[in-house]
C-alpha cells in the first residue's frame, strides 16, 4: 500500500506544481513562460523521483507504468493499481488548485488542462504526444535500466520532460501523461473533457512503443 500511496502522493505534487505554473503564471505567453512552465514539471519529477523512487519507482504517470509492466518489471495487479492512484493523486492536486483560483484572479487557464487550438489538426496533436511519451518512457526505461549510472535517473528523466515540454507545449500544452490530464479536465470540463480522449490513448499508446523499442535494443533481462 506505500507504493500506491507514494504514487498517489507523487502525481499530486506533479500537477499542483506543473499545471499551477500554468495557471499562475496568468496566462502568459513566450518563451519566457514556455521555459518556466517545462522547468516546473521537469523539477517537479526530479524532486518526486528522489522522494518517492526508492518506494515506489516513481512512476507517476500511467504511460510509465505501462512501459515498465510491458517490459516485465511489475506485476499487473501493481500496474492496476499504480494507474489508480495515480489518476487520484492527478484529481487531488487538480482539486487544489482549483481551491486556490477561488481565492486568486487567475486571468489564463484555471486548471491547466491539456487542449489544442482549431489550429492545431487532431492528428499533429496525437502523433505529437504518442511520439513524445514514447520518448520519455524510453529515457525512464534507459535510465533506470540495470547497466545506467547510478543515482542520475531523476535528473534524466526530469531534464527530458523539460525538453519535451518545450517542443509540445505549443501544440497540445503537453500532457504525455494521462492521469496529469484527467485531473485538470475533470475540473475544467467542457472541450478538456471532450478532448480528453487523446489524452488518454495516445500517451498510453506511446508507452508500448517505448516498451516495444526498449526491447529492441536489449532492454534488461529482468
Amino acid at each position: 500500500m506505500k507504493k500506491y500511496l507514494a504514487e498517489m502522493f507523487g502525481t499530486m505534487v506533479l500537477v499542483l506544481l506543473g499545471c499551477g505554473s500554468a495557471v499562475f503564471l496568468g496566462g502568459a505567453v513566450g518563451a519566457g513562460a514556455i521555459l518556466a512552465i517545462a522547468f516546473a514539471f521537469g523539477l517537479s519529477v526530479v524532486a518526486m523521483v528522489y522522494t518517492i523512487g526508492g518506494i515506489s519507482g516513481c512512476h507517476i504517470n500511467p504511460a510509465i507504468t505501462l512501459g515498465v509492466w510491458l517490459s516485465g518489471r511489475m506485476t499487473v495487479r501493481d500496474a492496476v493499481m499504480y494507474m489508480i492512484f495515480q489518476v487520484i493523486g492527478a484529481i487531488l492536486g487538480s482539486f487544489i488548485l482549483y481551491l486556490l483560483v477561488q481565492g486568486y484572479p487567475a486571468t489564463g487557464t484555471q486548471t491547466g488542462a491539456n487542449g489544442w487550438e482549431p489550429g492545431v489538426t487532431t492528428a499533429t496533436a496525437f502523433i505529437a504526444e504518442m511520439v513524445f511519451t514514447a520518448i520519455f518512457v524510453l529515457v525512464v526505461l534507459g535510465s533506470t535500466s540495470e547497466r545506467s549510472p547510478v543515482g542520475f535517473a531523476g535528473l534524466a528523466i526530469g531534464l527530458s520532460l523539460v525538453l519535451i515540454h518545450i517542443v509540445c507545449i505549443p501544440i497540445t500544452g503537453t500532457s504525455v501523461n494521462p492521469a496529469r490530464s484527467i485531473g485538470p479536465a475533470l475540473f475544467q470540463g467542457g472541450q478538456a473533457l471532450s478532448q480528453l480522449w487523446l489524452f488518454i490513448l495516445a500517451p498510453l499508446l506511446g508507452g508500448a512503443l517505448a516498451a516495444w523499442t526498449w526491447k529492441l535494443l536489449d532492454a534488461d533481462p529482468e
